[in-house]
């Protein structure tokens, strides 16, 4: 019998199917006619009208204390206790009078640091995906199973009264901080839960003096630790997965007085354009108990990862074990390395730098790159985005928080921060070249065995950071950009230009004291 049923409040539930075998999911997702199986046994399914999130109904209950704690805005957008009360009492007759699925997963490899979480779903693949997702308990593990938090998944109902309650769909993915709580109603997209209890991680451990960071991380076979982030496009699970490193996560990590520490028990990909030659390892990882979204199949079952006809966001889960390559703990020391990745369409940053701490709390809170804008004809003008730490939708505390506890971290362990380009070189996209993955392979490899810090660097105008005058397997005239562009003068109005946008999108976090200091670090305007 499920532990601490009557404490969900659901009434004349039918069966529930607790914390099921990957067999016996594959079993109830075909009886259910959830989706197909593709030919190797992989599970299949569609989200839906919703093939990614919503952050636009993303909601936190304003209420005393967490309502001191939480950056209100845009991002973290408060809602009443009682339309919360409401929207839960809906989501709770939905899955009332039905079959349940309950699945009990940790989020965190730190015992000292993980949460218990409960997921309640009526989809048979939504259970899937957490257990894909999440870290699996153990059996015994699973006896004194009490959760600190609870997900309501009631993606089958909507809030057709979202307009008088003043939100902004139908939608809603909705948080009570102080009852433990969250509810999700009218999307099927499995990524909510995912981002949903990564959003409570980051509201959780800070608090606790403990960092949560949207960053990949390997560790090599010293026991040294690499921290990469970037936002998407950036190569951030490219350049983690290595042959020579173990993998210890793909995307949420903590840092806590152990270590560092992945958040998750699995990785969700993206599989748009998937080639088993340049990513093979995540080609290989789908395999029966992954699952495919919203991937197109032919009539034997066999995918198409090309077709984008349903959405760019095609996705896999899969459980961490698919990977060969990974650390099995989920965990490992005190990161050496901290490298951020930017996709530069501007052709201004150069392809490495050596960061002190205060850049490094500078760049971390701009979360900079700039995207290709390709999606209207004749559009060539790059677009810089900056998201604070480098996952704002997911923080729900004020950015400088984060930025604090990373410098205070960077200090106690003597960890070494690098900027790295992935981006353009010699001008900007359409003009100029993308970083070849050898050069870029180059730089992060340089880093990682400890040879860049016996360069002799120089400094980089206007951003003042230290960039070397030679590095092993990169051409000496890529390392300052300024000698790869045909005009010196128009690289320096590039440059120039790009400074004011970082100064710019600065300017949101003097409202605090910590983002006026850190503003220092930034180039010289």
């Amino acid at each position: 019998m499920i532990n601490d049923i009557e404490k969900l409040g659901l009434e004349n539930t039918k069966q529930i199917f607790h914390n099921l075998s990957y067999d016996e999911l594959k079993t109830h997702e075909i009886e259910n006619g959830e989706g197909r199986l593709s030919e190797n046994g992989t599970f299949v399914v569609d989200t839906g009208v919703f093939t990614g999130r919503s952050p636009k109904d993303k909601y936190f209950v304003k209420q005393a204390p967490s309502d001191k704690f939480i950056a209100w805005g845009k991002i973290n957008q408060p809602i009443t206790e009682e339309l919360f009360e409401k929207l839960l009492k809906k989501a709770k007759a939905q899955l009332s009078g039905k079959d349940i699925y309950v699945q009990d997963a940790f989020c965190g490899a730190s015992k000292s640091s993980r949460k218990s979480v409960r997921f309640v779903t009526e989809v048979a693949w939504q259970a899937h995906f957490v257990k894909n997702m999440f870290i699996r308990p153990t059996k015994a593990e699973l006896e004194q199973f009490h959760p600190d938090f609870v997900v309501y998944n009631a993606c089958k109902t909507n809030n057709e009264n979202y307009k008088e309650d003043g939100l902004n769909s139908e939608v809603f993915v909705i948080f009570n901080i102080e009852k433990n709580v969250a509810v999700i109603g009218g999307t099927w997209y499995g990524g909510e839960m995912k981002k949903g209890i990564f959003s409570m991680m980051n509201y959780w451990l800070p608090l606790e003096g403990k960092m949560s960071m949207h960053c990949s991380a390997n560790v090599g076979k010293d026991g040294d630790v690499a921290l990469f982030f970037g936002l998407s496009g950036t190569g951030k699970t490219t350049l983690s997965t290595d042959a020579a490193r173990a993998l210890i996560g793909d995307d949420e990590h903590g840092w806590d007085d152990h270590g560092v520490f992945n958040f998750e028990g699995g990785c969700y990909a993206k599989c748009i354009n998937l080639d088993p030659n340049s990513e093979p390892e995540i080609y290989a990882a789908i395999r029966p108990n992954a699952l495919l979204e919203n991937v197109v199949l032919d009539e034997n079952g066999v995918v198409d990862y090309k077709d984008a006809s349903k959405t760019e966001n095609t996705r896999v889960s899969y459980p961490i074990e698919h990977i060969a390559n990974h650390e099995p703990s989920l965990s490992a020391g005190h990161p050496k390395n901290i490298i951020f990745l930017t996709a530069d369409a501007f052709g201004v940053l150069p392809p490495v730098a050596k960061l002190t701490k205060e850049q490094a709390m500078y760049y971390f809170l701009s979360g900079y790159t700039a995207k290709v804008a390709g999606t209207e004809r004749g559009i060539t003008e790059p677009v810089a985005t900056f998201s604070a730490c480098f996952g704002e939708p997911f923080m729900p505390l004020h950015p400088t928080i984060y930025a604090k506890l990373l410098g205070e971290k960077i200090d106690k362990h003597g960890v070494n921060v690098y900027l790295v380009n992935t981006g353009w070189s010699g001008g900007a996209y359409g003009v100029g070249k993308r970083m070849s993955i050898k050069a870029t392979r180059a730089c992060i490899n340089a880093i990682l065995d400890g040879s860049i810090t016996k360069c002799e660097f120089e400094n980089f105008d206007k951003f003042n950071l230290a960039i070397p005058k030679a590095l092993d397997g990169v051409e000496t005239s890529l390392l300052n950009p300024i000698n790869t562009w045909a005009s010196r003068d128009e690289y320096i109005v590039a440059r120039d230009k790009l400074a004011v946008m970082f100064d710019e999108n600065f300017k949101r976090y003097s409202d605090v004291p910590a983002g006026v200091e850190f503003a220092k670090a930034g180039p010289s305007i």
